[in-house]
């Protein structure tokens, strides 16, 4: 299980740039004219994470396999896409299906490149795409609840919808506002607000380090969100670089992340996501779980058979692996735990399933 982020925002402001430079790809088109990005670009990026390619040198594996991050560069989205301006209904269908939604404003002066709305107004921008998916939301739950689809739903599910439409129109969306059952129908009947997001300020060169009048205004406006401070021009600079030059150049500019990085780091946070790992002389491999998952339901990530079959997990924390060398040393040494299915993973556990053939 990897997680998938949508990359939104209004025509031109740095999305298929910032698509590009995270993927290390050129597959989005990047002009200075709305709508060059028709179709979505989909990008499928592995996490980087030390502490597997640590397990890999200690098992002597054949194999390193990351876990994965998908982004997708999402059309621009428009004034009135909830009613079909622009690229509107292809926007709403594409980010429907993702995990989180980046939202990318534009942070920056330029006389080069346009502006849909003339003047740099991050603020209205993200109030712009916040009402077009709320219009949606709404739309789609009239539909929902029109007499002959009605029928088809509870009585609980019918005060759920009423719920919900009364919050949408009160302009606010509807993350963090039920409980995961009810979260999980509203999303499966495709509500978009309901969706998490982490908002990417995309500035200048010069800003990288302290930000600047826009993204003062931001963090001030949205103090409860994630935010990031990016220049997508250069992530794109960094990418193109050599692995081995990357470092320097970022100490130069004083960058301690690249962009990648934060969005990894805050896309974890918001999904509430863990990383566990099975090592062994075939394969190191990374796995991505919700925090809080259960054994047996960590065992169905990698088979459904295992989860099934689950008999007990064999656990050695991540450091006393690292410690150690081994599962046998870590054994020996009193490291190692057998767990039953209702044993909730965390972070960087480093597990053995035993499960009945």
């Amino acid at each position: 299980m990897g997680f998938k982020c949508g990359i939104v925002g209004l025509p031109n402001v740095g999305k298929s740039t910032l698509f590009n430079a995270l993927t290390s790809s050129k597959n989005a088109q990047a002009a200075n004219f709305p709508f060059c990005t028709i179709d979505p670009n989909i990008g499928i990026v592995e996490v980087p994470d030390n502490r597997i390619n640590k397990l890999s040198l200690l098992s002597k594996s054949k194999k390193t396999i990351n876990t994965n991050i998908t982004f997708v560069d999402i059309a621009g989205l428009v004034k009135g896409a909830s009613k079909g301006e622009g690229l509107g209904n292809k926007f709403l269908s594409h980010i429907r299906e993702v995990d989180a939604i980046i939202h990318l404003v534009r942070c920056f002066d330029s006389e080069k490149i346009q502006h849909v709305s003339k003047n740099i107004d991050p603020i209205n921008d993200l109030e712009i795409i916040k009402t077009e998916i709320l219009l949606a939301d709404i739309n789609q739950i009239e539909k929902k609840l029109q007499k002959n689809i009605k029928k088809k739903l509870t009585e609980k599910q019918i005060i759920l919808l009423e719920k919900a439409l009364e919050i949408l129109n009160k302009n606010e969306i509807l993350e963090d506002k039920f409980n995961n059952e009810e979260d999980k129908f509203l999303q499966q009947i495709g509500l978009i607000s309901t969706k998490p997001f982490i908002i990417v300020c995309n500035v200048d060169e010069k800003s990288l380090g302290d930000g600047n009048k826009y993204t003062k205004i931001i963090t001030e406006k949205y103090k409860n969100k994630k935010i990031i401070i990016v220049c997508a021009d250069i992530e794109s600079q960094i990418v193109d670089l050599r692995p081995e030059d990357r470092l320097n150049y970022m100490k130069d500019i004083g960058l301690e992340k690249t962009g990648l990085d934060k969005l990894i780091k805050a896309g974890y946070d918001l999904l509430n996501l863990n990383t566990f790992f099975t090592s062994g002389p075939e394969e190191s491999r990374a796995w991505t779980i919700k925090k809080n998952t259960e054994a047996h339901k960590a065992a169905g990530v990698i088979h459904s058979d295992f989860e099934k079959n689950f008999i007990r997990a064999e656990v050695v924390t991540y450091e006393d692996f690292e410690k150690f060398g081994s599962f046998e040393k870590a054994k020996e040494n009193g490291k190692l735990r057998l767990e039953g299915k209702n044993y909730f993973v965390k972070d960087g556990d480093v597990l053995f399933f035993r499960v009945n053939p």
